[in-house]
C-alpha cells in the first residue's frame, strides 16, 4: 500500500510499537527513513536499525529502547513539516528543543542531519520532525 506521506507512517508505526512496548519494528525502506533512523541511533534514541530482505522489498527493523523500568526513551515524535505545508528553517531558527534533550531532524542540502550538527556546519532545510 502507498502512502503519501511514508515519514509519517515511519513516525507513527514507531509510536504504535512504543505504546505496546513491542521490541522491535519493521518499516518499508527508503533512503531517508535509512537517515532518520541512523540520527535516532546516534542520538540515543533507539538501540539500533537494519536492513532486512523481504520477498518484495527491503525493510528496515529498528530495535526500540527503554530503560530498565521499562519506560521508553522516546517519548514525543511529532511530524514538523507535511505534504501540503512544508515547514523551512534557517540556520539561524533551528529550533532546541526540551532544553537541549530533543532533537529536530533537517533535510539539507548536505543530507538528513540532526539540528545540532545543521547549526554547527550554518545550514539550514526542511524541519521534518522532532524527536523527545
Amino acid at each position: 500500500m502507498t502512502s503519501s506521506d511514508p515519514i509519517a507512517d515511519m513516525l507513527t508505526r514507531i509510536r504504535n510499537a512504543i505504546m505496546v512496548r513491542h521490541d522491535s519494528v519493521e518499516i518499508p525502506a527508503s533512503k531517508m527513513k535509512v537517515a532518520i533512523a541512523k540520527i535516532l541511533k546516534e542520538e540515543g534514541f533507539i538501540d539500533n536499525f537494519e536492513l532486512v530482505k523481504g520477498k518484495i522489498s527491503r525493510n528496515i527493523k529498528i530495535h526500540l529502547r527503554y530503560t530498565e523500568k521499562n519506560i521508553p526513551v522516546l517519548s514525543t515524535l511529532e511530524r514538523v513539516s507535511k505534504p501540503g505545508l512544508r515547514v523551512y528553517v534557517d540556520r539561524g531558527e533551528i529550533p532546541r528543543l526540551a532544553g537541549g534533550l530533543g532533537v529536530a531532524i533537517i533535510s539539507t542540502s548536505k543530507g538528513v542531519m540532526s539540528g545540532q550538527q545543521a547549526r554547527r556546519q550554518g545550514i539550514g532545510g526542511e524541519l521534518l520532525c522532532y524527536v523527545i
